[in-house]
């Protein structure tokens, strides 16, 4: 299977926009009662069998088992029949809320996420359809079960001989949209090694550093509109809380994060496309994204965005047909890719790479990608040498015999 997601903007009428905003009220709810009555079950668990707690502990039943997906479906299935505000919704889409908690806790468990928190009012903005009618997009309007058709700004084509298997509606600061997941059925082969490739260093003085000698300047998104996002939110501490000229105010920050947020993948698309013409193979280093973001630097870690960079890098590599592949960062900037010797620490302020060894000499950023070059040909099967003009050149490791 193929799956892609195609995003429009939706233009639903003001009592189509009243049903998005109840129906999300509706899957907030719900997410908080399931979240409330999992971890009244794990507090209830949490308190010693052969003393009294400190503290008031929640007592269930011993027979009482763990809540999970289908025991909690299996409640709302009676709770929509007795509540009537449930009962508007489509069960299938407060059952992909259930599915969304379900998965947080999966998360927590597996990958070391934090416990599930409750949501306020107005944080939760979107809700899935994960079955729909034939054809559910015609004419500039996609069919929802129980809402209608609702007209949508159709910026491009439904490809042929897709099929929509789910419709996701997101509330933004900017206006409603749709997310229609396609769905191919075929297997699409997998991009193998070929052509010429380029390794890539990230960093905040100079956003990409590329073996071949290029250097991207980092453009500070957040940082240019941190003043008028400052005061932004002051005039939104000034406003009664809840009020209509507080809802303004908020509207007015959430629009203004929204817009850094467009430019830099705008910026990050518009870079990555660049890329990967006339190359065949990219290398990038696999960062502790979450560990950076913690550091001093954590701020402009997040402006910068890597991780947002390199999945759009790594989707534009498949649109094109070019090799993408993650490598080791483990002292990238320590290394002199001319000879292989460790050059030790260097301070932040040094920006250029000088071994005494081989008297290589070149920008540090630049020298850290050829490293990042290195390691990804040897990892796809290739060594490499540098020719005199600082150009790399894959080599098959096993050449095969002519008399073959």
């Amino acid at each position: 299977m193929f799956n892609l997601t195609y995003e429009y903007k939706l233009r639903p009428t003001p009592a189509q926009a009243a049903i998005f905003e109840d129906w999300l009220e509706q899957c907030r709810r719900v997410y908080n009662y399931a979240l409330a009555e999992r971890k009244h079950w794990f507090e209830s668990r949490s308190c010693p069998v052969n003393a009294c707690s400190i503290r008031s502990e929640f007592i269930i039943g011993a027979e009482t088992k763990r809540p999970t997906y289908a025991s909690q479906c299996k409640n709302l299935t009676a709770a929509r029949a007795s509540i009537s505000a449930l009962g508007a919704v489509a069960v299938h889409v407060l059952q992909q809320t259930l599915r969304r908690l379900e998965k947080a806790f999966v998360s927590m468990w597996e990958q070391k996420h934090g416990f599930p928190r409750f949501k306020k009012a107005g944080t939760m903005r979107s809700f899935v359809f994960p079955q729909l009618g034939v054809d559910p997009v015609q004419n500039g309007k996609v069919k929802l079960p129980k809402i209608g058709l609702v007209k949508l700004h159709q910026s491009r084509p439904i490809p042929d001989g897709a099929t929509i298997k789910q419709v996701r509606i997101v509330k933004r600061a900017s206006g409603w949209y749709v997310m229609l997941t396609l769905q191919w059925d075929v297997s699409v082969p997998s991009v193998m090694p070929h052509g010429e490739g380029i390794g890539i260093d990230v960093g905040l003085t100079n956003f990409i550093a590329i073996s071949n000698g290029l250097l991207v300047k980092r453009q500070k998104f957040f940082a240019e509109a941190e003043r008028k996002l400052k005061l932004l939110q002051q005039r939104v501490s000034r406003k009664k809380l809840g009020s209509n000229n507080w809802k303004k105010a908020q509207k007015k920050v959430s629009q203004l994060h929204e817009d850094i947020a467009n430019c830099r993948s705008y910026w990050h698309w518009k870079l990555s496309h660049q890329l990967c013409k006339d190359v065949g193979m990219i290398f990038v280093e696999d960062l502790n994204l979450v560990g950076l973001s913690r550091a001093i630097l954590g701020k402009h870690c997040l402006d910068a965005s890597w991780g947002q960079f390199f999945a759009i890098l790594e989707q534009t590599c498949f649109k094109h047909g070019v090799y993408f592949q993650k490598v080791s960062a483990h002292k990238t900037s320590q290394i002199c890719p001319g000879c292989g010797v460790e050059t030790g620490k260097k301070e932040l302020s040094e920006r250029t790479h000088t071994c005494s060894s081989c008297n290589y000499t070149t920008d540090r950023d630049i020298a850290a990608a050829q490293v990042v070059l290195i390691r990804g040909l040897a990892a796809v099967g290739h060594t490499v040498k540098m020719l005199s003009e600082g150009k790399f050149v894959g080599i098959p490791v096993k050449e095969e015999s002519s008399y073959l």
